[in-house]
């Protein structure tokens, strides 16, 4: 089986689909990344290997290989199956601040559903379902009149904010956020001549209120995009820097 298991993250977009040997199992792609979610959702990206896929499936690691050649593929199409569920809101061109934000509140609520999925997202995300949300997040910012530099700037900064809020919220729940945000108080308290601001307005963590911060900082972003949008029938606003 030498030379199964070469290969990155991301070229699973970049190769034709394997052909299944004609002895293969009646096992599909879809049905591998299905039970492959299933996995990573109960035991985290840790414990996903090809062979313990195969036995969730009933089936041997070397069935697999028919169908996908790495874990990073298996990773790779797993990410853009969840992005299945973030909603394409329909947009009349009217309100685009109200259809960025309906689609990056729900980006960021599929993150959550799937904890593991938030620290994978520095890949290379060029699955169908992924490409369709990022053509209308582009395509949204474009009609609203954000030009480059501006349009790259924004949708990275909508995308890493979501992802790093999503990570956040995932690691702290993850790991006793009550216990150590109150440790975090104590230590700020007790050291309130270093930390003063801290000390006064707490850790930083959010005190359990992730979706109101969450959409607090989604405001501000958008507003600063707005800023930065152009008037119509004027230029694009051009960066201090140019």
């Amino acid at each position: 089986m030498a030379g199964k298991g070469s290969g990155s993250a991301g070229d699973v977009w970049l190769r034709p689909p394997a052909r299944a040997a004609r002895e293969a199992p009646p096992l599909s792609r879809e049905r591998i990344i299905e039970e492959a979610v299933a996995l990573l959702d109960e035991e985290g990206t840790d414990r996903l290997t090809m062979r313990r896929l195969a036995e969730r499936l009933g089936t041997g690691s070397t069935t697999l290989y028919w169908h996908l050649k790495t874990k990073d593929d298996v990773l790779d199409l797993a990410l853009d199956a969840i992005f299945a569920a973030v909603e394409i809101p329909a947009d009349d061109g009217r309100d685009w601040r109200a259809a960025v934000t309906a689609l990056i509140t729900r980006w960021r609520a599929v993150l959550l559903d799937h904890p593991w999925s938030a620290a994978l997202l520095g890949r290379p995300m060029l699955g169908p379902n992924v490409l369709a949300r990022s053509e209308f997040l582009y395509a949204t910012l474009v009609n609203a009149g954000v030009a480059e530099p501006h349009l790259t700037a924004a949708a990275y900064g909508l995308s890493n904010y979501v992802i790093g809020s999503a990570l956040m919220q995932a690691t702290w729940t993850a790991g006793g956020e009550q216990a150590t945000g109150q440790a975090a108080r104590e230590r700020f308290r007790a050291e309130s001549d270093r930390y003063p601001v801290l000390a006064a307005h707490g850790p930083l963590v959010v005190d359990g209120d992730w979706d109101t911060s969450f959409a607090l900082g989604l405001q501000w972003l958008l507003d600063g995009i707005q800023a930065s949008a152009a008037v119509p029938g004027e230029a694009p606003t051009k960066s201090r820097s140019e």
